[in-house]
């Protein structure tokens, strides 16, 4: 029986847990407080209290066959992004114990700077335009130089933008029908919650994975099909745009525009998507 630990029990690093007891496996899962270990423990993943900013914590990391990485930025905690991407991930991989034979590591698609629409692949230029892409691939770099000095294998999963039951894009914006900050043309790359969940346990169980996946659904929407789709089924009115506010996060998100291709994940980690795009993947998320 395999053994997996999740380093961040978020929207993802949960249904990923549930996923893998669903087959049989034992499954830890990370928490800072008791109140999220009891949470875990309710669905059936075995709690670890750590926090990946104080090393002395991280002794209690079990032996595992595998982990998968998927820390958040909370912009609460009162630490940088850097802090927790880079420095806690390092502090992780220090401590590690020896039985770790697989690392997947949960990116962002935010690492591409591409700005003129055009596809993006797994072998497309990295150069970040804003600070946390450039973070996230900083992050990249020090999974590999783990994976290299531990010889493990280590895979990258750059993920297009998470979306699901309780998680669905500036929604309550919608209902209020406040504008929506940015260029209702430029591309908006998403993947459905599930179909994360089953590409990540596709890479841990992969005999022999590619060092990058891009995990995305296959098509690529503009801003407005995205928004007005999603109006219609909560029963909003028509979304109306506005340009963002100079140095904001929007901003920094709306200099850029390009459409993720999925190809390496369809025939290399066999992931077809159950929701190929929006409009199969809003109504149930809605």
């Amino acid at each position: 029986m395999n053994t997996t630990l999740i380093i961040g029990c978020g929207y993802l690093g949960r249904r990923l847990g549930v996923r893998l007891i669903g087959e049989g496996e034992r499954v830890f899962g990370t928490a800072r407080s008791s109140g999220r270990a009891e949470e875990l423990a309710a669905i059936g993943i075995e709690p670890v209290l750590v926090d990946v900013l104080e090393p002395g914590t991280l002794d209690r990391l079990p032996d595992v066959d595998r982990v998968f990485y998927a820390v958040g930025f909370d912009r609460s905690a009162g630490a940088s992004m850097r802090d927790v991407y880079v420095d806690g991930l390092r502090n992780v991989l220090d401590r590690l114990p020896g039985s770790v034979r697989r690392l997947v590591y949960a990116g962002s698609t935010g690492v591409y700077g591409q700005s003129g629409g055009e596809w993006v692949d797994e072998d497309s230029p990295t150069d970040p335009m804003h600070g946390s892409g450039r973070v996230v691939l900083e992050a990249e770099g020090v999974v590999r130089d783990w994976a290299r000095a531990r010889g493990a294998s280590a895979v990258v999963l750059r993920f297009a933008g998470l979306y699901g039951p309780g998680r669905v894009v500036r929604r309550a914006m919608l209902e209020r029908g406040e504008p929506i900050p940015g260029d209702p043309e430029k591309y908006l790359n998403m993947i459905q919650i599930d179909d994360a969940a089953r590409a990540a346990v596709a890479a841990l169980e992969a005999d022999d994975p590619d060092p990058i996946y891009l995990i995305a659904d296959d098509r690529p929407v503009s801003r407005r099909e995205y928004y007005s789709v999603a109006a219609r089924l909560i029963g909003a009115s028509e979304p109306i745009f506005q340009s963002p506010a100079p140095g904001s996060p929007e901003s920094a998100r709306d200099a850029t525009n390009k459409r993720i291709g999925n190809r390496r994940m369809r025939e290399r980690l066999g992931i077809v998507p159950d929701y190929p795009d929006i409009t199969t993947g809003l109504p149930g998320a809605l």
